[in-house]
């Protein structure tokens, strides 16, 4: 399983897309099992084990041979507000977590779905306690953390219409399952595609096992926790939106998706 050697709380804000160096590493849990959620919930899930012993969910990706866009969805609530000031790989900021490397690639409808070379990628997402940078002391998020710019950035898509970045895993709030809002634009920075990327659920998945994490400050568990099913985003299908995820909470996980626009 491909890693890179990405340790929590490491200062690298400063990287851009074009000085990162990939490593790779094989990430197991303790006792040596590696992990790999790649959970099939069409958005039906509620909560319902749909994992091996071993921890591995069987799953379903967008893949190339679905030449079809992936379905937009909301931008908001919480935006970044300047994108264009975020260009970087590492994400992090002053937030702790258990490591997250997300890896996107961008293909293109209008050519087969041949990866995208150039797209402009901005993501977000909320922090372990589920809260967002940039916005906060307002009745939807009482913390306030407008003078913060964590777990948001941006990258351009390399040949292989990949970029990646270096984050934690998101937690949760009240409504959502967990997510990655992503907004895509093409090199002259029109509009292409808002979308999110949602992760697998089953009682192995790596949302449960980090959620149980309160040695890593996630406190929440899942009681409370909105399942695709009741999501008000993703609870009218999810499948071309959810993501492969893999790895463990003592190594790391590592996020794989593609996302299809149309350019």
């Amino acid at each position: 399983m491909k890693r890179k050697e990405f340790l929590k709380g490491l200062g690298l804000a400063g990287l851009t897309v074009t000085s990162l160096t990939v490593l790779t590493a094989c990430s197991t849990d303790t006792d040596g099992t590696i992990f790999d959620d790649t959970n099939t919930d069409s958005g039906t899930d509620t909560g319902t084990d749909t994992s091996t012993e071993t921890g591995n969910d069987t799953g379903t990706d967008t893949t190339s041979g679905d030449c079809s866009e992936t379905p937009s969805e909301t931008e908001g609530p919480f935006p970044t507000k300047d994108p264009n000031s975020l260009e970087r790989v590492d994400i992090v900021g002053d937030r702790t977590g258990i490591v997250l490397d997300i890896d996107i690639t961008i293909r293109n409808i209008n050519d087969d779905c041949n990866s995208f070379e150039g797209a402009i990628v901005d993501i977000w997402h909320c922090d372990k306690d589920g809260n967002y940078s940039e916005y906060g002391g307002t009745g939807m998020q009482s913390t306030d953390y407008t003078s913060n710019h964590f777990l948001r950035g941006r990258q351009v898509s390399n040949a292989d219409g990949l970029v990646e970045f270096s984050s934690i895993f998101p937690g949760w709030y009240n409504g959502r399952s967990t997510h990655i809002h992503v907004h895509i634009y093409n090199a002259s920075g029109n509009s292409l595609l808002v979308t999110q990327i949602a992760f697998p659920e089953g009682d192995n998945s790596a949302v449960v096992r980090v959620n149980a994490a309160s040695d890593e400050g996630y406190t929440k568990g899942m009681s409370g926790y909105t399942y695709h099913a009741q999501d008000n985003v993703f609870s009218d299908g999810v499948e071309e939106e959810l993501s492969s995820v893999s790895g463990s909470n003592s190594e790391g996980y590592v996020l794989t998706h593609d996302i299809y626009v149309d350019a």
